[in-house]
């Protein structure tokens, strides 16, 4: 999978090579990530969006709540000894989104597409794959 291509959150991993605890970790990242970007469905399209945009029409208060939610996978990230480097991407995601969904109106509509909780589970889940592949070998 290239780096410009989204896994699909559920997407099967090789979950027998990573241990209870990480399994446990990318199933509560998932439902974190699911549930600000994609937890509801535009009817008759397949436009998904989730409670980031909808959290962001309250002034102020709104993309700061979505984004302490989204530190939660980015901290997860850290406890799984995710390089700096990385860790510094999936912070610049998740400002990138509070930045500009903090703008009235369009912002909202930015949410709405700006996908960096997805992003960063896959990052985090393609950190495991590859250190249970130099485990493997």
């Amino acid at each position: 999978m290239s780096s410009r291509q989204l896994r699909a959150i559920g997407e099967p991993i090789d979950r027998e090579a990573l241990s209870p605890s990480d399994r446990a970790m990318l199933k509560r990242i998932r439902v974190v990530s699911h549930a600000l970007d994609d937890a509801f469905r535009v009817p008759g399209t397949n436009i998904r969006f989730g409670l980031d945009p909808v959290l962001g029409v309250l002034p102020g208060v709104g993309d700061s709540v979505a984004s302490l939610v989204s530190l939660y996978i980015i901290a997860e990230g850290y406890r799984a000894g995710l390089p700096r480097s990385t860790l510094l991407k999936m912070l610049a995601l998740v400002s990138v989104d509070t930045v500009v969904g903090s703008v009235p109106v369009l912002g909202t509509l930015f949410d709405a597409v700006w996908k960096a909780n997805k992003w960063n589970v896959n990052t985090l889940e393609s950190h495991l794959e590859r250190r249970t592949g130099e485990y493997a070998d």
